[in-house]
């Protein structure tokens, strides 16, 4: 697989030309370094309080980014304004029960951590990702959704190439994700794989609400990529920009070890929020932005 160009955090998040070319070139950007290591621990530990306070027999929804099956459950389908948490597809045995201790087989606590939660908050309302985000030419950046993604050893699963902006779509396209490497990231434990230069093409699918259901729709026959997908292999604190239109995904985890993150989307203000996207929020919890 070819190489990526990585770049230190910039100063104020204030992007540089060579960065602002870069996003422009492949569609994302990787900063180096852009979380600490004390803010990835105060994170950390407060994905351990959330855990400790999850009654694991309480819910048994499985997140499979694959086959969807989630779409059909109502505890993922309302929580767009919620903390809620979602287990790994081999999470469970023949008998039902967890093949591993919880903190061992939760696919990811989604999906409104940056309001939610103090700690999360604080995290996602960083000046310099309101300044990134500008430096991206989003006019009204609003935060719309938020994920621990665990990737856990053995049992993490393959998520397969997708846009963005399949899932959380706005006219003209505008989502933009923010994903920090919680831990060291590699091949070998599932890293981020994407395709340079992808976002210049169409939206291939979206997943939305019909009536009462979740579908997934087709919108283009998704071309062959004129590049394979780059492994971005990188060490915790490092923040991956990722345009919304941009195809990527990951490669399950079969490691013995884990491989955790924090993603944060946002969209433009300035566009069309569609309303049969699959996240809702109640009207007494609007989308806010980063002040």
């Amino acid at each position: 697989m070819p190489e990526f160009q990585s770049f230190p955090p910039p100063h104020d998040g204030y992007l540089t030309p060579a960065m602002g070319e870069a996003w422009a070139r492949d569609g994302f950007l990787v900063l180096e370094g852009f979380a600490d290591p004390q803010a990835i621990n105060v994170l950390r530990a407060r994905i351990d309080a959330l855990v400790d306070g999850f009654d694991a027999t309480s819910v048994r929804t499985v997140f499979d980014a694959s086959e969807q099956d989630h779409a059909a459950d109502l505890y993922f389908r309302e929580s767009g304004d919620k903390v809620r948490f979602f287990f790994e597809p081999g999470a469970f045995g023949r008998d039902g029960s967890l093949v591993a201790e919880k903190r061992r087989a939760l696919n990811k606590i989604g999906h409104a951590l940056h309001d939610l939660d103090p700690e999360f908050d604080r995290f996602c309302r960083d000046s310099r990702l309101a300044r990134l985000a500008e430096g991206l030419d989003v006019v009204d950046p609003l935060l719309v959704q938020s994920m621990v993604i665990f990737k856990q050893p053995k049992i993490g699963a393959e998520v397969g190439m997708h846009q963005d902006a399949t899932f959380l779509h706005t006219d003209p396209p505008s989502v933009i994700g923010f994903w920090f490497a919680l831990e060291g990231a590699d091949r070998t434990n599932g890293c981020l794989l994407a395709v340079p230069g992808g976002h210049r093409g169409p939206l291939i699918e979206r997943f939305h609400h019909e009536g009462d259901k979740l579908v997934m729709t087709a919108l283009e026959d998704a071309a062959p990529a004129a590049s394979g997908p780059v492994a971005l292999e990188v060490s915790a604190g490092t923040l991956v920009v990722l345009n919304g239109l941009l195809p990527h995904g990951s490669a399950p985890n079969r490691s013995p070890r884990s491989r955790e993150a924090f993603a944060l989307h946002i969209v433009d203000g300035a566009a069309r929020w569609s309303s049969d996207n699959w996240l809702r929020r109640d009207p007494a919890m609007p989308f806010r932005g980063f002040a």
